[in-house]
Parts: C-alpha cells; structure tokens; sequence
C-alpha cells in the first residue's frame, strides 16, 4: 500500500475535470491538485515557456511527496511531456497517449481531435485530424456554456471535422467536457466523443494496480487545492469543473 497522494497539475482550473474522474474510480486515493492560473494560458505560449513552466509545476508537487503525477494539460502534455518523463524520477502520466489509444480502439476510420492552439500545432495526436478552437476555453471559463455564441462558434469550429467525416473525435482540451453535449449534437449521434480525463484515470488505476501502490481500501482519500492566482472567479470556475463548494478550500502559493 501506498499512502501517498495523486499530484495533479494543469495550467488553469479545467484540469479539475481529471481530479473529479480520478475520484470516481479511486475513491480512496489522496489528491493535491495545481492551477497555475497566474500564468495561464498555456496554448499562447513558446514552447521552451511551457516547458519551463511545467518543470516548476511539478517540482512542486515532488516537494509534497506524490507517488506519482497527472498532467491535466493537453498543452502541457504535448509540448512538455517528453521533458518531464525525460527529467522526473517518478511516474508522469499525460492525457494524450490514453486519449489516443482509446481513440484507435473504437474508430474505423477518421480520428479528429480539437484542443488550443498550441496542442494541435505541436503533432501530439499523431494520425489525428487536429482543428485549432482558441474561442471555445474564455466561452466556458466565463460561464456561456448554453449561450447561442457558443453555439455558432461550436459549430463553425467542427465544421473541417464534418466534412471530413471524422468518427471518433477527441476532446483535446480538459475545459471541452463541460460542453460535451453541445459537441456531440453538433457531431451527431455516430461519432464517437473521446474524454481525455477518463482515459487517464483508468490509466492511473492500471499502474496503481499493478505496482501495488494503491492506497487501502479503508482510507479515505483527501484533497488539497493550491493555485498561484486566486479571486471570486477562480473559485466559481473551479466549482463549475468540480461540481462542489470549494469556498475557503482553495490556497494560494507561489513557485
């Protein structure tokens, strides 16, 4: 057994999404959760910035003694997952290879994904038809998730994904999944939406498995939360992904 806890990071409040599907399915686990939201975006950043950012996020959590950690950042993952796998002595897990993987197991023909800027140009979905949706992250992070904006701006953004008949499409950004009907009655019914956060959790739970460093199943895991900005609005976006009240619950630090 293993009590340590999960480290998870994003460059914002959307990685919350993976930490509430990691709760799902390891009720027990403990979790520390990163939003560098006094940087965020990433997706509008250099390459060698994203990189250097996402070392100091996860120095951090290394210095709360995590077992292992999640980059709950397509943005991250794509551009400086190889970096932090290269570089950490400890198990890195990132959201694009599960993604990918379940993404090739069901289609049977095209797969697409749509993320930032920064995702689609890094190449990180190889085989994947890749469509740049910068408009879709502020829509969401300001609560227009049922405005008619963000319905025209949806549907234009999936309209390359359409016409090349794309049958499994992924979710490439951890914000995308609170508009994932809107997606998929923009895509309709046939085309399969791939969730890049639960993809990653069944992958956690494998390795937790398998290397027995899971913790006991009579533990109750607990959560932290830290951010290196914080304002009313942090707080209503985080509640928003995670479903809960987080007032007072949230800290502030710096790297």
């Amino acid at each position: 057994m293993d009590k340590r806890a999960i480290g998870v990071f994003d460059s914002g409040l959307g990685g919350l999404s993976v930490v509430k599907e990691i709760r799902k399915i390891l009720p027990n686990e403990s979790i520390i959760y990163l939003g560098d939201t006094a940087r965020v975006p990433y997706g509008t950043r250099s390459k060698e910035t994203i990189i250097k950012f996402s070392l100091e996020d996860a120095e951090f959590l290394l210095k709360k003694n995590v077992k292992c950690i999640v980059v709950a950042c397509n943005t991250a993952s794509s551009m400086a997952g190889k970096t932090l796998k290269r570089k950490l002595k400890i198990p890195i897990f990132d959201v694009i290879d599960p993604a990918l993987k379940d993404a090739r197991k069901i289609s049977k023909g095209k797969i697409g994904v749509i993320g930032t800027r920064a995702t689609i140009r890094s190449g990180a979905y190889k085989g994947a038809l890749g469509y740049a949706c910068p408009l879709l992250v502020p829509f969401i992070e300001e609560g227009e998730i049922g405005s008619d904006a963000l319905k025209m701006v949806v549907r234009d953004y999936l309209k390359p994904m359409k016409s090349k008949k794309v049958d499994a499409l992924i979710l490439g950004c951890t914000h995308y999944p609170i508009i994932e009907n809107l997606i998929q009655k923009e895509m309709g019914k046939k085309v399969k939406l791939i969730n890049p956060e639960k993809s990653v959790s069944v992958e956690v739970l494998k390795f937790l498995s398998k290397d027995r460093m899971l913790s006991s199943k009579k533990t109750k895991g607990k959560r932290e939360f830290y951010v290196t900005d914080l304002t009313d609005r942090f707080t209503k976006v985080a509640e928003m992904f995670l479903g809960e009240d987080l007032k007072g619950k949230i800290r502030k630090i710096d790297l």
